[in-house]
This record gives structure tokens, sequence and C-alpha cells, in this order.
């Protein structure tokens, strides 16, 4: 007997043997449990997701003689019939090759018979948008008032080429692209029933190479039994696939965490020995920096596809802003490798580049209380600007503490900008009466927020008074701007103080930017 394909052998026959696309199973089978059967269906999507599949399955259920759950039985005469090819009322057609409107109208002349075996006559089309804008037109009559022992069911990864007229008779699903996850667990159930040993890292990789198709996957997984000699293992499908195994992207990446120049090319050296696509690499790359984003921002993320210790310590080892930048690198990079005189050129200066550019900070402590300060090129200072002179208000013991309370009423937007540019007279049970600069807008709405919130912690009903007279205390607006001009220069002067760079100052006639330090 000739040995028969994967995807053609392991094709789902009933509905519960159709992987990864439920939304649309769950409503076919509540059509057929209800007699509600539309007279069009169109299935969608891309390739090898199951959309002529799913055709024939919905085709043989409708002429199934004995249902069990909206299934096909498999085993009456219709049923087998449709299996193995011999149903006449299954008007299989690709209109890829059929594209003349002479062809369509040949096609639709028996429509108006009976069927000659069972319940209905199916019209499958896959392909349907290749048709011409005569047959589609020569397809619509039939299409909107079809004898009621007629069913379209069409197909097409392509529905943007439908005419709208033929959309809008038919009742559309569009099929899912498959997970890695799915497409490998079917693997393993086909290789488990045809007896085959495995590696699950190579189902693995071959699952993500399927890219989202059940039926690319079981022809690569074909070819890979082919190549391992009747197993499965990674060895074979990463020389099988031409693609590299994630530990060199692993190693790679920790090089890169470690500024290891050395270590980067001396990896690059090593797939290069292998013969591997350096393209494959940087689409790995690419990948697993795009995990380590995920798991950095959500841990909950780690996909199971991937080496979830690998991603666990890379997500520790590597800034979510170096993530970010070798990301991006990495993304612009691939059109840099075929610019380059060789691939394995273009991807050592790829590596190279995420190296230079890596953002480097200088810590320097100056004493035990001045602030740790980073040097950023052209990075100049923003300071907000306040309506009111700089803080630290020195108030009395007796005194109420205007910047804690306002740090307890939890304000937000315009209510706390003006508590912040006030500074407190006196409190009690009924009003709060405050000082602000008489330059100070202030409106309704923030005098609302402002006295909601005092009303709403004390529990009591406070009503707000303000004055415009002058007072010695800052505001906290002020203080604020001063605590942050007291850490800038806290920073600078730690910069200059440092010896290192006062040594590349003398040495090397180097100087400090002006604004280019930041506190942190």
């Amino acid at each position: 007997m000739n040995y028969q394909v994967l995807a053609r052998k392991w094709r789902p026959h009933n509905f519960r043997e159709v992987v990864g696309q439920e939304h649309v199973v769950k409503s076919l089978i509540n059509a057929l449990q209800h007699n509600r059967l539309h007279h069009a269906y169109l299935f969608t999507g891309t390739r090898g997701v199951g959309k002529t599949t799913i055709a024939r399955i919905l085709a043989k259920s409708m002429n199934c003689e004995n249902l069990h759950d909206a299934n096909p039985c498999g085993v009456c005469k219709a049923c087998s019939d449709l299996d193995e090819g011999r149903f006449l009322d299954l008007i299989e057609v690709d209109a890829a090759s059929r594209t003349k409107v002479e062809d369509t109208r040949d096609l639709l002349d028996n429509a108006q018979y009976a069927p000659n075996q069972g319940r209905y006559k199916v019209y499958l089309i896959d392909e349907v948008h290749m048709l011409s804008g005569h047959s589609f037109n020569a397809l619509l009559k039939t299409l909107e008032e079809p004898p009621p022992h007629v069913k379209f069911l069409l197909a097409t990864t392509d529905p943007h080429k439908i005419p709208v007229t033929v959309l809008s008779r038919c009742l559309q699903f569009s099929l899912k692209r498959l997970l890695p996850s799915q497409i490998m667990a079917q693997m393993e159930f086909i290789l488990g029933e045809e007896k085959i040993i495995f590696e699950t890292p190579a189902l693995k990789l071959l699952a993500r190479s399927a890219d989202g198709s059940m039926r690319d996957g079981l022809s690569l997984l074909d070819q890979a039994i082919v190549f391992g000699n009747g197993t499965v293992a990674s060895d074979d499908v990463n020389a099988m696939l031409g693609m590299v195994a994630e530990q060199p992207v692993e190693d790679l990446l920790t090089a890169l965490a470690n500024a290891n120049a050395v270590a980067i090319l001396d990896k690059i050296n090593d797939i290069a020995n292998t013969q591997s696509d350096f393209g494959e690499v940087l689409q790995q790359l690419i990948q697993v920096l795009h995990r380590i984003a995920l798991v950095q921002h959500l841990p909950t993320a780690i996909d199971p596809d991937f080496d979830t210790e690998m991603l666990a310590s890379l997500a520790a080892l590597l800034s979510p802003e170096d993530v970010q930048l070798y990301y991006q690198i990495a993304l612009m990079g691939q059109r840099d490798l075929d610019l380059a005189p060789d691939s394995r050129s273009g991807f050592e200066m790829l590596m190279l580049r995420m190296l230079t550019f890596k953002p480097a900070k200088i810590e320097v402590v100056a004493n035990k209380i001045a602030p740790v300060a980073v040097t950023k090129p052209f990075a100049p200072i923003t300071q907000p600007v306040i309506a009111n002179p700089p803080i630290q208000a020195t108030q009395t013991s007796g005194e109420q503490n205007w910047t804690a309370i306002i740090d307890q009423l939890n304000l937000v937007g315009p209510g706390k900008a003006l508590a912040n540019n006030c500074v407190l007279d006196t409190m009690d049970d009924k009003v709060c009466s405050l000082h602000i600069d008489s330059s100070i807008i202030r409106g309704s709405l923030a005098e609302d927020m402002l006295q909601k919130a005092l009303q709403t912690y004390y529990g009591k009903p406070i009503k707000l008074v303000f004055n415009s007279q002058k007072t010695a205390l800052d505001t906290p607006a002020v203080q604020i701007l001063k605590a942050r001009e007291d850490k800038q220069q806290a920073a600078v002067d730690s910069i200059n103080a440092d010896e290192t760079v006062q040594a590349l100052k003398d040495n090397f006639d180097a100087h400090i930017v002006p604004n280019s330090i930041e506190p942190i």
C-alpha cells in the first residue's frame, strides 16, 4: 500500500477531532441539533487551519443517517461514501482552476435536480475568491434563492476579494491560527499512535515553525521523521530546519548583559561553524527578547513553548530598558543582513551595536549623604514651572504641618496643585483658612476638590477660606522645588568631586556637558 502522509491520514472525520476551532464547531453543532442550517456557509482563515476539513465534516453531518450528538456516525453509507470520495451529492470544486463563468454555469445547471443519495446536494467551493467577476454573478442568483435541497460551503484564505453581495448571503466563520501548544499536542498524539520515538524540544521547534498551520506542522513532522530515520530528535530537527536551539541565543544575551564582546564573537563563531542561518538566529533573538519583556512586566506571561528557566534568568539579568533597546536594534537590523557583505558580518555588527549603545551608568558616592548620580549625554533637565517661590517651611511644634495634611488627603490634579500652592493659617472643625499668593489662579473645580477632600478626611463640614496676605512660610510647592534643587546640586557636586572624573579632565581634557547630570 502506498504511504499516506500524516496530514491526510490524521485529518479529522468528525467535530470531536477538530483542534483549536471550538468557536466554529460549537455553532455548527448547535445548528445541526436544532435543525437551523443556513443555505450558505463561508469559512475563512489562513492555510492549513481546517477550513475545507470542517466543510467536509459539515457536509457529512448534513447527510448522515445516524448522527451522534451532531457528529457523523462514520459507518452509514453516506459517511462511508463521502470518506472514500464516492458521494455523488458532494460537488467539490477548486475555484482556482475553474475561474471562468462557463465553468460556474455548468456547475450550477444541475442544482435544480434533487440529490441522488443524500438529504442535501452540497457544493463545496475551495478558494472561492479566485472566481472571476462574471462567475460570482452567475453564482449569486443561485446563492440568493437556492432550492431547499442545496447547500453551499465556501472556503477562502482571502475574504476581502469576495464581493459584498456574496458575503451578505453567507454565514461567515473565521478560523483562528493554531497555537504552537495545540499543534504540538496533536503531534504528540499522532506520534504516540504511530509508535514513533520523539523528543519534546524537537516538537516545540516544529510547532513554532508551522506558523499557526496544522497542515504545515504535520508536513514538517513527516519530513523530520524521514530525516531522523524513524525518530524525531532535536538535533535532527535543528539541522533540517537550518535553525539553532535557544541555547546560543541565551549565551549571546548573557554575554551582552555582561558587556563581554569576546564571548559574543566566540558564540557567533560557534554558530557560523554549524552553518546556521543568521537570519533565523536573529528571528529567535527577537522572539526571546519579546518574551523577556512580557515576563518583566507580567511574570505570569511565561510561554510554555519557551525555556521557562532561561526566560526567568534573562529577565532578572537584563534591565527592561536594555531589553527594549536590544529589541529595537534587532528589529531594525533585519534589513541590514541583506545589505552587509555577508550575513555573519551583518549579525556581528548588529550585536556590537547593541553592546555599543547599551546605556552606561556611572555610580558615584562623594560622601554618605550625597545621592547617586548618572551622566546622560544631551539630556537637559526640565524643571516644572511653579507659581510660588521655593520651599522648606520651618514651623513650630505647635503648628499643624500642611504638607503632611496634603499627603493624607490623596488629592490629584487641580486640587493637589491648589493645595501645594497654599500655606495653612488656621484650621478648626468648621473653617480651614489658607494663605495663597495673589498671582495664583484659583478655579472652582480645584477649590471643590480640596474642600471635599478635607471634609471626607476629617468627617466634618469644613469650609475653605482663602486670603492673599504674604507669609514667611514656604508653600509645599516651593519646598518640593527647593528639595529638587538641593538634590540636583548634590549630584553635580558628587560628580565634580569624583576622582575618576577629575582624572579624565586632567589627562584627556574632558569636560562635563552642562545639564547632563541627573540625580537618582
